[in-house]
């Protein structure tokens, strides 16, 4: 597979015909437990080298499966699934990081990575400093001599600001310091982040790659090496163990994921150029738009500028509640990556007081992205006329026309 090319490696990355029945598509265990030959240690820690199947919550054939295919997709040595994206991140940043390391970390991101960085790691003796990752000075400026980790996310949610992987990934070799991207608006299929220099890169598999609303599971990718205390000890000890079920699920959607995309881009360009074209709309959010102040950055970096976008929209809350009673084709809900389109509604001062605590200059640039609040539009599979109908509808206010 490392040879093959992205649609290849997405389709058969991992799988291979079952040799007792000649099976094409994989396997399904469900099983909790697996039966031995031979006795064995009752502790993980009695292993060395590869584990056998024991128990599902050390191992099991269906998530490795799914394991082996990410990594083919990311062009990573490894790949540790996990039951959520936050159940990645977490294990990721408790593995990583002592009582007395310091980790720089975006800013704006997803809003669970924020509030588990600034409560539960500061909680345990860690140092947290927030940064705007898309400034590389101010990265730099950031750096101690007990920094172990920088964290980014590329695109940012919810506001789709960018972070320049490489030059961060450089930065952090001439530092000695880890780097950890949050890839899960980017997919493999616009942005691999080890080619570019990072250790890690980590997904929720419940947005693009699973692909249809309908299984949660998260990931992190980097070297075997690295990637051995995550599976050996966050993964057996802290339990946030994929059920087989949903890595069979995420698997079956990561095989169609770079057809996905390319389409999930081709309708967020011409949704986010209806947009930006619409009075009612001051500004969108949107990488693969010239207008998006690192559009030039996301047109070197990616190879897909993703189906995710914001924008500001006159009317703010009160909109947002239109929204949810008039929209008929997007679905007013949390979540993204999905099939079908989903909106929702981000108030700048109820993320301020819940997730990001950004104060003046840093507040100020958020706002220029988001202003009082935004929308976050997951742009589906369904035909952009459709979508953009829909949209004009509610923001041309005209309710139940």
């Amino acid at each position: 597979m490392t040879k093959a090319g992205f649609q290849t490696r997405a389709v058969h990355g991992g799988e291979k015909p079952d040799p007792a029945t000649g099976a094409s598509a994989p396997n399904l265990a469900m099983s909790t437990t697996f039966a031995l030959d031979e006795p064995a240690g009752f502790s993980i820690n009695d292993f060395e080298g590869e584990l056998p199947y024991i128990y599902t919550r050390w191992g099991n054939p269906t998530v490795r499966m799914l394991e082996a295919k990410l990594a083919a997709l990311e062009e990573a040595q490894d790949c540790v699934a996990f039951a959520s994206g936050m159940a990645a991140t977490t294990a990721l940043l408790l593995t990583a990081l002592d009582a007395g390391d310091h980790l720089v970390i975006s800013d704006v991101n997803y809003p669970g990575t924020a509030e588990f960085a600034r409560g539960a790691l500061t909680e345990r003796g860690v140092v947290v400093t927030p940064v705007d990752t898309s400034d590389l000075a101010a990265v730099a400026a950031a750096l101690r001599p007990e920094t172990k980790m920088i964290w980014a996310e590329t695109p940012a949610n919810p506001i789709l600001r960018l972070a320049d992987v490489h030059a961060i990934a450089a930065l952090a070799k001439r530092h000695g310091t880890l780097l950890a991207v949050d890839s899960t608006f980017a997919t493999p299929a616009a942005l691999r982040p080890i080619e570019l220099g990072a250790d890690f890169v980590v997904h929720s598999l419940t947005k693009y790659i699973g692909g249809h609303g309908d299984a949660l599971g998260g990931a992190v990718l980097g070297a075997t090496e690295a990637l051995e205390p995550l599976r050996t000890r966050a993964l057996v000890h802290l339990g946030g163990v994929l059920s087989p079920f949903n890595a069979w699920l995420i698997a079956r959607g990561a095989a169609t994921l770079p057809i996905r995309m390319k389409a999930h881009e081709q309708g967020a360009l011409k949704v986010a150029a209806f947009l930006e074209a619409h009075p009612a709309v001051p500004r969108v959010n949107y990488p693969g738009l010239k207008s998006h102040p690192q559009h030039a950055l996301a047109a070197r970096q990616m190879d897909n500028f993703s189906g995710m976008l914001s924008f500001q929209a006159v009317g703010g809350e009160g909109l947002a509640r239109r929204m949810a009673k008039e929209l008929r084709t997007i679905h007013f809900a949390v979540s993204l990556g999905h099939h079908r389109s989903l909106i929702y509604w981000i108030a700048t001062d109820a993320m301020m007081e819940s997730s990001y605590r950004l104060t003046g200059e840093a507040l100020g640039r958020y706002r220029e992205f988001a202003g009082d609040g935004l929308f976050r539009l997951s742009v589906g599979l369904e035909d952009s006329e459709d979508i953009c109908e829909d949209l004009d509808r509610v923001l041309g206010g005209k309710p139940g026309a």
